[in-house]
This record gives C-alpha cells, structure tokens and sequence, in this order.
C-alpha cells in the first residue's frame, strides 16, 4: 500500500544538536578579534615612536588606532607608515601573524554562520529525505527518554533515532544524546509524514496522556500500516482502545510496577531479577529473534544463545513446556534469555 505524502511534509526540517550555541560561539569570536585588535593597538602606541604621519608629523592615539585597524585589514594607504627597524621588525614578526589570525576569524566566522548553515540546512534535508530503518520516538517524556537511553545503551546508533515533540526544552534534551529532533504535534500527518513514518524500523509513542497517545496510535497506523507500534498506555481500561487504534504493544508503566511489587512479595529476588531482564545492563536480557536455519527442527531447549522460554509461530505463542516448543519450525519467533556478557562478545 503506498501512502501520499503531504507536499508539505519535508518543509519541517530536522535539527541535531551542535556542540556549542550560536551566540556563545559567535562571542567568542568577536571577542578573539577584539582582543587581538586591541593587543596591536597597544604594540603601536608603545612604539609610536618608530611611526610617522605624513599628515601632521604627530602620532596621536587617534593615529594609532587608525593605522592599527587600516594595517589589520590591509588596507594600507601609507600616510602613517613604520619607519624605524624596530617598528618594521615588529610589523614583520608582530603585527602581520595577528592580521592574519583576524582574518582567518573573520572569515571562518563567515563560513560557520553562512556557509557552514547552508550547508547543515541542505545536509539534514537530504538525511531527512532519505530516512529508513530508523526508530521514531513519539514524545520525549520520562518514558521516551528512558527508552532512547535504553536504546542507545543496547547499541542503536543515536543518528538512526528521530524524537518528535511539541516541547523545545525536551527537544534539547533529545539532541544532547544525538537523536534527529522534529519539534510538532505527532497527532497531524504531516508532522509524522515528515520523519518518513513509513519507512521506519519501529515507533515508540509515549505522549503523556493516553487520549493524545491513542490519537497518535490511529495517525500513525493510517500512515504506517505496515510499521510495528508500541504505546505506553496508564489506564488499564484504555489499552483495548489502543491496541484498537492500531498499537501491536502496550505498555502499562503502573500494571508492570504492580507486577513488580507482587514479584517482591513472593520473594525477595523476583523483583530484581525482572528490572535485570528489562535492561540492557544487567546481567541478563531478553532477546527476540528469528528462528536460524540450524535450529529448525529442533527442541526450544536446545538452543545454545540462551535458555528459550517462549516461541511465537503466527498470531499463537506456546511457552518451553508445551510440545509445539519441541520442534522449531521455519518463520519461528524465539524469545530467550541471555546473558549479556554473551551478546556483547565478553564471554
């Protein structure tokens, strides 16, 4: 099914975050100029001996701040000129290293705010153009923040992540980590047309509020159809209608605390050992992944990645225990746990 763009849609341009922000660059160098301008005045005013002025014979402060800014930029129009060897010699290995380091600021000045700007502009147009495979968080709340971090944690690629949100102070949390931002409403098609919602990996809604996240759920499937959506949803009674909306997963942040605080209660280890398979940090993770070539054919126990404990074969799940985990078939979804030292090569 091929779905129409807005014509509008790429006009929301992305953003990445830069390493330092405009003004305090651009501070920066005017302030380097400044100083350095201010150095050579002090060098010719020191040495206005070693000048003259053809004008009136007399060097003046006002004649050495004149010289100085004509000598920086060159300019040059000889009626206060060096005439003494200490004056040359200071013009020489002095004055012309610093005209040149006022115009290299200069200039890089220019290619950073003009050039450079340009050149981000048409570059984040074009990854913008060519998004694929990435990860759209939708919202960048506690959960959506959590879930990046999780996902930069377990080896995504922070630049294959694109967080849209209407709030600008969470959009510059997002690009600290190095994400894609889009700052708009992710409940209007063109918002979510324009980070190729289409053509993503997965999308993470997390909005805040289930009404919001719903309507997300329903904007993205009408243009994702085919792109597996997982929401976060905080009222037990809301989660038929998100996966209604089109949600393959829901989340219930307050249902897994309870599952949590049950788990303590039955024992002081089971609420530790959940939160260890929930993160990538602890020393157990669970894996999803397809069923391999050589495992075909052979029991869920006898996987050697981790221990198997679940398969999915179409729309049916069957746990290790049941006999349709015997035999793996070709198209088998594997769930396991497995040890993370193990996946990360350590072992």
């Amino acid at each position: 099914m091929t779905v129409r763009r807005p014509p509008a849609a790429l006009t929301r341009p992305l953003r990445r975050a830069v390493d330092l922000p405009v003004w305090a660059d651009l501070a920066l160098r005017l302030g380097g100029a400044f100083a350095l301008v201010m150095f050579v005045v002090l060098i010719h005013w020191i040495d206005r001996d070693g000048l003259k002025d053809t004008h009136d014979g007399t060097v003046s402060f006002l004649d050495v701040f004149y010289f100085t800014m004509i000598s920086i930029t060159t300019t040059g129009f000889g009626d206060i000129a060096p005439v003494s060897d200490k004056s040359r010699l200071i013009e020489a290995v002095i004055v012309t290293p610093i005209r040149f380091a006022v115009i290299f600021i200069f200039v890089g000045t220019a290619y950073n705010y003009f050039i450079k700007h340009s050149w981000e502009s048409w570059r984040m147009k074009r990854i913008q153009e060519r998004l694929s495979d990435h990860i759209v968080v939708l919202g960048y709340g506690v959960s959506g923040s959590e879930a990046v971090e999780e996902l930069i944690a377990r080896g995504t690629d922070a630049a294959c992540i694109v967080v849209v949100d209407p709030s600008n102070t969470r959009l510059k949390l997002a690009e600290k980590v190095g994400c894609n931002v889009l700052e708009g409403d992710a409940t209007r098609d063109e918002t979510l047309a324009a980070v190729r919602i289409d053509l993503a990996r997965t999308i993470l809604v997390s909005a805040g509020r289930d009404d919001t996240t719903i309507l997300i759920v329903l904007t993205a499937r009408h243009l994702a159809p085919g792109i597996p959506i997982t929401a976060v949803i905080r009222a037990e009674d809301n989660e038929l209608l998100a996966r209604q909306a089109g949600a393959d997963n829901v989340i219930n942040p307050v249902r897994f605390t309870g599952l949590l605080l049950a788990g303590s209660a039955e024992g002081q280890h089971i609420a530790e050992y959940m939160s260890d398979l929930a993160s990538v940090g602890g020393r157990v993770q669970l894996v999803e992944r397809p069923v391999s070539p050589e495992e075909i054919g052979h029991s869920l126990d006898d996987i050697n990645t981790g221990k198997g404990v679940r398969i999915y074969r179409g729309k049916r799940c069957y746990g290790f225990w049941e006999p349709e985990a015997h035999k793996l078939e070709a198209g088998d979804i594997v769930v396991e746990v497995a040890p993370t030292v193990n996946r990360e090569g350590l072992a």
